[in-house]
């Protein structure tokens, strides 16, 4: 074989490409294609399915070139090795055509490729028979045509045509034609967009809207097709109880075809009817536009039959957009002349007393369409109970609702327990046994359909994502918002009370759906539109901060900083509650973090698993918010890169929430103390607030209510943080019964009175009710005096002195001992013991001021000081363990540098 050719075929299919290569293409009957989908999916790497060993007969391998390649056991040039373009990017060398169905959501088990040193060849075989499938003739136009030329066609179209006049029957047909045909052509535009599955309308509806949208819409199909049943056996009684001989051509006022007859068929004469439609003063029936439009839809209906059989189609993205819309235009011209015609060959009184015109106009004989009536409408009976029994097997396959697991059938079979309550269905509409009553219930479920159908195309239309590339062009988004809105117009007018019942309908089984349903992500539009809202409204935000009239709380909820909870658990129990307690109705969004320590290559499946988990626990506790984890080389370092990256222009998290450490001692958790201080020290640099959280376990959930008072110890501003917090927490049930003191720490020469005053008109600038106290504290570097504070707070205080002496001089020993400067937690401190003890003081003051007032409250919130610059991390630990002593219920919080509430409207 010369170097520069491949073989695959000679003759005018044949084409050259570089080099003079000539290549033919690939064609659905060549030996390849046959061989790769006659292999076997399950086959392992000894089973003879792939091609690797080059024996006789069969096909020679390839070399990196394109050229034929040597057999190794030949001694080839290649050697014992030959390599594969497509495996130097992780690709197995032979791809299955049959991995192809993956992409349109089919299952397919994967086929096992050839690796090096396996001894396997090629079977030639042939590939497996499949059903025989249908075109666009067979498949689509003739079930569409018989569909939708109906009963109402036959024996009600020419008494519509005597009622409404020829000028009424001909805005009727256009009417309804034009609303078929817009949403055929929406039909058209997303059966043509990707594959489709069983469920006809259904797939289509709920993949482009939704689960519950699909499956409210769906169910509203299934019972119109249930209805419809009876209505084509209604149609065959009425035909064959009113079918009588007739010798004559033309009888009882049919004149032929004449212009007088037509001119006085021109105009409309609306009047009374008896219950079978017979014209009667007395009658208790009053026709008029609205009414007919009611009765004649149903003669337009039937579009969805050729995508009810998109399984049995060739082609299906060419079959279902030319039989469909050339069916609607058939029948809606056909329509159009039948109103010409019938208008022409009878009397008014004819046309409405004759229900069976059609068959007294025949030719030879009346007999003829007689029969063909009965046989044509139980034959569209028989299509909609085999019909609509698929669809509610294709809505309970999806296993959205299990209500519907009862209807469930697997692939291939037939839908028994579906056909049996269709059949209950359409026997129980056939004992009403009034065919014009029946005919607006199956209009409402039909144009409830097809305004789904068209508000699908109109969503994907006007979001033009990158999936949506339907193969039919001819489609616009404002056709498919005019063919819904025809919709919605003719149900409301032909009756406003079967409109109503049936959204209401509809809307309830939405509610159910949504409620009850399994959740199912199908890629829908809507997701799209949430997708593409919410970029138009971050992009609108800018990056500039928000005003304090439209703040909002994003709290960053870290779930382990401590990592003191089972492996298992992956939040606290109880922070779930409190993310939802800084939220007002609910409306916010929670970042629920967790880091996982070690290398992100080795542990990024250990991240998906936690994040899963995590997700669940949100899920569980009802709490809107995401979940995240960040695998990093240590807690601090992750948290670090956290505080800095998450989240998107201004929807960055502008809280950090997390519990207090309040084991580290106890435990012995000695890097507690750099780690806390660490990361309050990064939220002040990153301008983040922070809410600490002390006695978490105690934190009530939405059912257990709360008395008392909710405190606020104010003691320096924060924005306005702490204020909101309170409010907030007022909104939930949980605390709506509690009444807001807040104490201003001031110092013992402040004018206490003034300062009471300029407080409670700033709350009530803010539309805020609280009591206010002023607490006048003596010098915070005064010491404690005999009897001044309870015994256990000085025990506390003496205690948390002896600690941070001792700790002192440790490290001063070490570093003496090491000739290093004083370090603590890695880095330089600088110790000045008499602030330290300044700090344990104030903290112990206000402690006790704490205890006297607030002991009874409901939850305390005090403003959290910040870390002294350059002191070590442990002597910080101490004063905030002395802060929180004997305190059940606490929230530490520290604003950031803006506010978060205003004065202004």
């Amino acid at each position: 074989m010369d170097n520069g050719d491949l073989e695959g075929g000679g003759g005018d299919l044949a084409f050259h490409g570089k080099g003079g290569r000539k290549y033919s293409p690939v064609g659905a009957h060549d030996r390849a294609v046959l061989e790769m989908s006659s292999m076997d999916p399950g086959s392992s790497s000894d089973s003879k399915s792939c091609v690797r060993k080059n024996n006789a007969g069969t096909l020679g391998s390839l070399d990196s070139d394109g050229r034929e390649g040597s057999n190794p056991e030949n001694g080839g040039a290649n050697g014992p090795y030959q390599e594969h373009k497509l495996e130097l990017f992780g690709f197995d060398s032979l791809v299955s055509i049959l991995g192809l169905k993956s992409m349109t959501g089919e299952q397919a088990p994967a086929l096992s490729s050839p690796r090096d040193g396996e001894d396997v060849s090629i079977t030639s075989g042939q590939p497996k028979p499949s059903a025989v499938k249908m075109g666009t003739m067979m498949g689509v136009f003739v079930p569409c045509l018989q569909s939708i030329l109906g009963i109402i066609y036959y024996i009600r179209f020419s008494w519509i045509v005597g009622m409404g006049g020829i000028g009424d029957a001909l805005l009727l047909v256009s009417l309804c034609g034009l609303c078929t045909f817009l949403t055929g052509i929406s039909l058209s535009a997303i059966a043509t967009n990707g594959a489709m599955k069983g469920g006809g309308p259904y797939y289509l509806i709920g993949r482009a809207l939704g689960p519950e949208v699909g499956v409210s819409i769906g169910l509203c199909f299934f019972l119109g097709n249930a209805v419809a049943g009876a209505l084509y056996v209604l149609g065959a009684v009425e035909t064959f109880l009113k079918a009588l001989p007739s010798a004559g051509i033309f009888t009882a006022g049919v004149t032929g075809l004449s212009l007088e007859s037509f001119k006085d068929n021109w105009s409309s004469d609306y009047k009374n009817t008896n219950s079978a439609g017979i014209p009667d003063a007395e009658g208790n029936v009053h026709w008029n536009f609205h009414a007919l439009v009611g009765l004649f839809f149903p003669a337009v209906t039937g579009i969805m039959a050729g995508s009810n059989r998109s399984a049995s189609l060739k082609d299906t993205q060419r079959s279902i957009p030319i039989g469909t819309l050339a069916a609607t235009l058939t029948t809606t011209g056909l329509y159009l002349v039948s109103v010409l015609l019938f208008g022409a060959v009878a009397t008014r009184d004819k046309l409405l007393t004759d229900r069976l015109l059609t068959a007294t106009i025949a030719w030879p004989f009346p007999a003829i369409i007689h029969i063909g009536i009965i046989l044509s409408t139980l034959g569209a009976a028989l299509q909609s109970l085999t019909g609509a029994p698929r669809l509610l097997a294709a809505i309970s396959n999806d296993d959205i609702l299990p209500v519907l697991n009862y209807f469930k059938v697997a692939e291939g079979s037939e839908p028994y327990m579906a056909t049996l309550f269709t059949a209950f269905i359409c026997m129980g509409c056939v004992i009403i046994g009034n065919l014009d009553l029946i005919t607006p219930t199956v209009t409402m479920f039909f144009l409830l359909c097809y305004s789904g159908v068209n508000l699908s195309c109109f969503l994907l239309d006007l979001l033009d994502a990158p999936s949506w590339r339907p193969r039919w062009k001819f489609h616009h988004w404002s056709f498919s918002l005019l063919g819904a809105s025809l919709c919605i117009v003719i149900m409301f007018l032909i009756s406003w009370s079967f409109t109503v019942v049936s959204l209401a309908l509809a809307s309830l089984i939405y509610y159910y759906v949504s409620i009850k349903g399994k959740a199912g992500d199908w890629g829908d539009g809507f997701k799209s539109a949430y997708f593409q809202l919410a970029l138009r409204s971050l992009r609108s935000l800018g990056a500039n901060q928000v005003h304090p009239k439209n703040w909002y709380p994003i709290p960053l909820i870290f779930c382990r900083p401590w990592g003191k909870l089972p492996e298992n658990v992956p939040c606290h129990p109880k922070l779930a509650d409190f993310a939802n307690c800084m939220k007002k109705k609910g409306r916010g969004m929670s970042i629920f973090i967790n880091i996982l320590d070690g290398d992100y290559h080795e542990r990024a499946e250990d991240a998906k698993a936690a994040c899963k988990q995590l997700d669940t626990y949100i899920n569980y506790k009802n709490c809107e918010g995401v979940a995240e984890i960040v695998v990093a080389p240590n807690m601090s370092e992750g948290f670090r890169g956290v505080v800095q990256t998450m989240g998107l222009g201004n929807l960055k998290p502008n809280i950090v929430v997390m519990r207090y450490p309040e084991i580290w001692r106890r435990e012995n958790l000695k890097e507690i103390p750099g780690r806390f201080v660490g990361i309050i020290n990064d939220c002040i640099v990153a301008n983040k607030a922070v809410v600490i959280v002390k006695g978490l376990d105690e934190w009530p959930n939405e059912y257990q209510r709360q008395y008392g008072t909710i405190d606020l110890y104010w003691i320096v501003r924060d924005g306005g943080l702490m204020l909101l917090l309170s409010q907030l927490l007022l909104t939930k049930e949980s605390f709506e019964s509690c009444k807001i003191q807040v104490f201003c720490i001031a110092e013992e020469d402040t004018d206490a009175e003034g300062l009471k005053a300029d407080v409670k008109k700033f709350l009530y600038d803010l539309r805020m009710q609280a009591e206010v106290f002023v607490i006048a504290i003596k010098s915070w570097d005064v010491q404690p005096e005999n009897g001044s504070q309870p015994d256990e707070s000085k025990e506390a205080f003496t205690a948390a002195q002896q600690r941070v002496a001792d700790y002192l001089a440790e490290i001063k020993e070490t570093a003496k001992k090491e000739g290093t400067p004083l370090m603590a937690d890695g880095k330089p401190v600088i110790v000045n013991e008499q602030q330290v003890e300044k700090f344990l003081y104030t903290t112990l003051k206000l402690n006790s001021t704490i205890l006297r007032y607030s002991r009874m409250a409901a939850v305390v919130l005090v403003s959290l000081p910040p870390p002294p610059v350059s002191h070590p991390a442990y002597c910080y630990m101490e004063c905030m363990d002395l802060l929180v002593d004997n305190l059940p219920r606490l929230l530490m919080v520290r604003g950031y540098r803006r506010d978060v509430v205003t004065l202004f409207t």
